[in-house]
């Protein structure tokens, strides 16, 4: 009798720290939706995306010398002040159009996870959130088209990081970060995971947190020069400031991925083997696509130069504004990412901070893999020789594929 009276206790006392734990992460859904839709950020943004006059702004940088294309190379350091300045815009470009690309991915799949939690009934307001969040979404993205396609005309007379440049591969990166985790019939079979049971559409939101964050990594920075401009009372450029309260939004939804993905899968039951490979497998092809290496010419970029970068830098400097020949460019190219510098340093050091980040995420999910857990994939890619390696034999192909098309 005192064993089963003891047993009941126990039992009772679980299911009581189980409830008051399910409502702290309630409650902070309630908090960060009522913020979120009490806050003005997405209508600024609006303000600013219609508004928008690149005459008025080209003289300025948008943010910290060191988010701009190529820095810390070779030729970045014998730009002229004008040349440095469209690298600072064209960064702020390239940059966002990989996040309008994934926020529009966003969209999609916060309807398809919003549909498992909206049946299970007790996640009302998280659905509300969910969808508020998708709306800012749609704001976000235009904002960053009209901005991006505008400024690279102005500079470039074509627009270059909103297209597709060379390969499959940069094809994927301007759909997106989750549409990169690997070839398209695997990635059909993670979406119609995600929007199959409760625990994958919260697992979803791991890889949402590590979008949030590789964003995060240099979009704080740019707040920051927002701030600094504005405690100075000097002029604030539109795209600043666009970065600055999208900088805000993002809070909140960076908020809701780290609570989904931490905490609400733990209110369903305990996930099946294929659950738990298909989670792990997710987060393991985020790793190998997005966060395997180190870019020479982008800071805050975590993948290889070749699916992005370097032939979009080829593009810039056959452009107008450095006006090269395709030899002139081409050398340029080899010798800014083929050897090591000052930017590939300065790199090293976010991607340093940012694997910190991710395993404090990741140790604290009870289902990852070792490999997830500790973020071994990404560790490795954390090499200057490894990326200088992978960035020569990649640039002679692509000098080869150049001199084909001449």
């Amino acid at each position: 009798m005192t064993t089963n009276t003891e047993a009941s206790k126990t039992i009772e006392q679980s299911s009581t720290l189980h409830e008051l734990k399910m409502k702290k992460h309630l409650k902070l859904t309630e908090i960060t939706y009522q913020n979120n839709t009490e806050s003005d950020y997405t209508e600024k943004i609006k303000e600013l995306d219609k508004n928008f006059n690149y005459s008025i702004d080209r003289e300025h940088y948008w943010s910290q010398p060191e988010f701009s294309i190529l820095y810390g190379t070779p030729l970045y350091e014998v730009a002229s002040s004008a040349q440095k300045i469209a690298l600072n815009h064209l960064f702020w470009t390239g940059l966002y159009n990989v996040t309008a690309a994934s926020e529009t991915n966003t969209i999609l799949y916060n309807q398809i996870t919003s549909s498992v939690f909206n049946s299970l009934g007790d996640y009302e307001t998280l659905c509300h959130e969910l969808d508020v969040e998708s709306s800012q979404e749609r704001h976000h993205i235009h904002a960053f088209r009209t901005i991006g396609n505008t400024t690279e005309m102005n500079l470039l007379g074509e627009a270059v990081m909103g297209n597709p440049l060379i390969g499959n591969d940069t094809k994927m990166m301007q759909q997106g970060l989750v549409a990169h985790l690997s070839p398209g019939p695997i990635r059909q079979i993670f979406s119609l995971n995600w929007g199959s049971t409760p625990f994958l559409a919260s697992q979803y939101y791991a890889i949402r947190f590590i979008a949030n964050m590789i964003l995060k990594q240099t979009e704080y920075k740019r707040s920051q020069y927002f701030r600094e401009l504005e405690n100075k009372g000097e002029f604030i450029p539109a795209p600043t400031a666009i970065s600055h309260y999208h900088f805000l939004d993002e809070s909140f939804h960076t908020t809701i991925s780290q609570m989904i993905a931490q905490e609400l899968y733990k209110d369903f039951k305990k996930p099946t083997a294929y659950e738990k490979f298909m989670a792990n497998f997710s987060i393991y092809m985020m790793q190998c696509t997005v966060l395997n290496g180190l870019s020479a010419g982008s800071i805050g970029s975590f993948f290889s130069d070749k699916l992005f970068v370097m032939a979009s830098v080829y593009k810039v400097l056959r452009a107008p504004v450095f006006g090269m020949s395709s030899q002139e460019a081409l050398s340029w190219i080899e010798k800014c990412f083929c050897h090591e510098h000052e930017g590939l340093h300065l790199n090293l050091k976010y991607h340093q901070r940012l694997l910190s980040e991710l395993r404090r995420f990741f140790d604290k999910l009870d289902y990852t893999w070792a490999v997830n857990r500790e973020m071994r994939v990404m560790a490795s890619g954390g090499s200057i020789s490894k990326a200088i390696q992978s960035n020569t034999k990649f640039f002679n192909q692509f000098s080869r594929s150049v001199a084909c098309e001449e």
